[in-house]
């Protein structure tokens, strides 16, 4: 079972993200902390894209499919903008104050604590990461 949206890299497209959460937590059955969980990785990793891997005045879009995989839910985006591996970001240090830490970082630590797998690769020029979260419980 595979359900997927794509959205424009406009930040008004939040909206939209929040109700495919909303749909995939229906459809999947997921429980009230997997959604939250979801939409605070989903949220920070649409926006990155929206900022980050086009220019303002580009209209493009962002590719995103959600699947239920033993006993997983798995999330892939796909977008065509710059390119950008997350998961060779340094970590952020987390034991700094907030004046003395560098600005940016914090968003990808969060996915990284959040998901149990995060991959990327670079495929056809595009960006593809996958977010995988094992489901330790879902709705009856």
């Amino acid at each position: 079972m595979e359900k997927s949206i794509i959205l424009a890299n406009e930040i008004s497209e939040i909206a939209r993200l929040n109700g495919f959460i909303e749909d995939i937590a229906e459809e999947f059955s997921l429980t009230p902390d997997v959604v939250f969980n979801l939409n605070l990785v989903l949220e920070e990793a649409v926006v990155n894209i929206i900022n980050y891997a086009y220019p303002k005045e580009d209209h493009e879009f962002i590719y995103l499919s959600a699947s239920l995989h033993d006993g997983s839910i798995v999330i892939v985006l796909t977008d065509t903008g710059k390119e950008f591996d997350p998961t060779m970001a340094p970590e952020a240090d987390v034991t700094l104050s907030a004046d003395d830490r560098q600005i940016g970082g914090l968003g990808i630590f969060l996915i990284r604590q959040i998901m149990n797998e995060v991959r990327y690769e670079r495929i056809d020029g595009k960006n593809v990461l996958t977010l995988e979260k094992k489901l330790t419980g879902r709705l009856p």
